[in-house]
């Protein structure tokens, strides 16, 4: 029993051979073309495919002029009190400003800007109903406020 098999070492005897090529020239293998035979005109160079996100100069301008045209409206009746028209003008003017504020957000959306808490577009995550009900609670007052001010011009 001394010899038998189950009490040798089965891989005494058979060793693991090299899975590699044979015969390498300093120990290194040709694997593809070298660089300058992929690039003939010159180096490589690399191009960012994705455009950058930013708003642009023609989607800034009419946002901004709506909002100080908006806010102008709704200010000077405010501040200075003109009369019956005053409740109308300072009305059409917090109009004009909330809808800058609505073409501006849905320009940053487009863009790929979110509000601070919300996910990015596209992640697949749900926002947080504190936060969203944070952003309404916020809009609410907001509306409540202005539109208290301008029923006490009457």
């Amino acid at each position: 029993m001394a010899g038998g098999p189950l009490l040798g070492d089965p891989l005494a005897e058979d060793r693991l051979a090299d899975d590699g090529p044979d015969d390498t020239a300093g120990g290194v293998t040709a694997d593809g073309p070298a660089p300058e035979e992929m690039y003939p005109s010159g180096p490589e160079v690399e191009v960012e495919l994705r455009p950058q996100r930013r708003l642009r100069i023609w989607q800034l301008a009419p946002i901004v002029g709506l909002a100080a045209v908006g806010s102008l409206m709704f200010a000077f009746p405010l501040a200075f009190d003109f009369g019956d028209s005053g409740a109308v003008i300072a009305m059409l003017g917090l109009l004009i400003c909330s809808c800058a504020a609505g073409w501006g957000m849905m320009a940053a959306r487009r863009v790929g800007y979110t509000w601070p808490g919300l996910p990015p577009r596209g992640s697949g995550r749900r926002p947080d109903w504190r936060v969203v009900l944070g952003y309404v609670l916020l809009v609410v007052v907001i509306a409540i406020l202005a539109v208290w001010r301008v029923a006490r011009l009457r």
